[in-house]
């Protein structure tokens, strides 16, 4: 059962996403649960396998809002870096930055 002591220990700031979620901690359970149920990070891994550059970063920057405003450091390290890259358009090898973004999903995701 997801709780604010195991996204703490996560590596969440959980204080600033309840403050994001009006101190309410059942709501920002419940959002941390819809990041959980998300699929974009699985979109964003087969548009960078396709060269989708600009649908890449689309996806990106979406879970990029999404992690910061629930204020999931660990995985809004690796998606911020892929999103300024890609947001210029970056030909470089991704697949560092999804791997990690992809490793601290499953983290949160076992929580």
């Amino acid at each position: 059962m997801l709780t604010i002591e195991k996204l703490k220990e996560f590596g969440a700031d959980v204080e600033d996403g309840l403050v994001r979620c009006m101190n309410k901690e059942d709501f920002y359970l419940k959002l941390v649960g819809k990041a959980i149920e998300d699929n974009r990070l699985t979109l964003l891994g087969r548009q960078l396998g396709e060269k989708d550059l600009k649908g890449a970063f689309e996806t990106a920057h979406a879970l990029k809002g999404m992690y910061s405003n629930l204020s999931l450091n660990p995985l809004t390290k690796p998606i911020s870096e892929m999103t300024e890259l890609l947001r210029n358009g970056t030909d470089t090898d991704y697949m560092p930055l999804l791997n990690e973004a992809m490793v601290q999903f499953e983290k949160l995701s076992s929580l």
